[in-house]
């Protein structure tokens, strides 16, 4: 494996998260992320950062891996934080020019907001390093299998997910090496440069259509039809692990509801 880890790739370990059933971690994570939207302070924020560094410490994933996990989508964090620091505004003005005002309520809210965006990327990246993609595919399904009966395509949702997380680690893979050849060319990617820029992402769009056309002949030649003959996974029963994990997000939801209490 590649040293670099990255959302939608599986870090293999022996360890109780990764022998966890994947639907009861598909659920887990669900609530993972609403317990960090409990959070209405930092005291919350510092709480669930304890107990997601546990379960990274837990599942055997270093913890550059796990930030490096979430950096490809680093720019979400920096973009709605720049979009608090500019619109919210109260407190002592640090900054002002033209239409621009910096203020303390702006760079509190953005620090806030931005601890919480990289809190529920690690609670993603968590699922997508200890589960295999076919095992969160498989997972899927079998929790939206109840809506099919409404006309919810539970199975080819399900598809589109999985094809999708197989697709995240090899777009990685695939910019990285047209970036090494083009570097290879002397080609740079200064500021300002967009014919280069250009240069790189045409191959890219071109490669992921390629494998997005090869995968689709690839089904048709075995005459796939969705879920047809596909073994099914067995009635979900709590093991002792899934149950413990449980017990634990349980009493993480109940620490950080208690710090929405904290004067502050």
């Amino acid at each position: 494996m590649p040293d670099a880890a990255l959302i939608g790739r599986y870090w293999p370990a022996d360890s109780p998260l990764h022998r966890m059933d994947a639907r009861a971690k598909l659920v887990m994570s669900l609530v993972l992320m609403a317990v960090v939207f409990v959070a209405q302070t930092f005291w919350g924020l510092a709480v669930c950062a304890l107990f997601i560094g546990a379960f990274f410490l837990l599942a055997r994933i270093p913890l550059g891996k796990a930030l490096r996990s979430v950096a490809p989508l680093a720019f979400i964090v920096v973009v709605t934080a720049l979009l608090n620091v500019f619109f919210v505004q109260g407190g002592p003005v640090y900054f002002e020019w033209w239409i621009v005002r910096i203020s303390q309520a702006g760079l509190v809210q953005a620090a806030f907001i931005a601890c919480r965006l990289l809190l529920l990327l690690l609670g993603v990246s968590l699922l997508t390093l200890t589960t295999q993609t076919l095992d969160i595919t498989d997972a899927f399904e079998h929790l939206l299998k109840p809506l099919a009966r409404f006309g919810v395509p539970a199975h080819e949702l399900s598809m589109m997910m999985g094809i999708a997380l197989r697709f995240l680690p090899q777009f990685a893979q695939e910019l990285a090496t047209i970036y090494r050849a083009q570097l290879s060319r002397a080609a740079t990617f200064s500021k300002g440069r967009a014919r280069t820029l250009l240069s790189l992402m045409v191959p890219l769009f071109t490669s992921a259509f390629r494998h997005a056309e090869t995968l689709s002949s690839a089904m048709d030649a075995r005459c796939y039809h969705g879920g047809a003959g596909r073994t099914r996974l067995h009635p979900l029963a709590l093991s002792r692990t899934d149950a413990a994990a449980a017990g634990v997000l349980a009493l993480m939801l109940a620490c950080v509801f208690a710090t929405n209490f904290i004067p502050h």
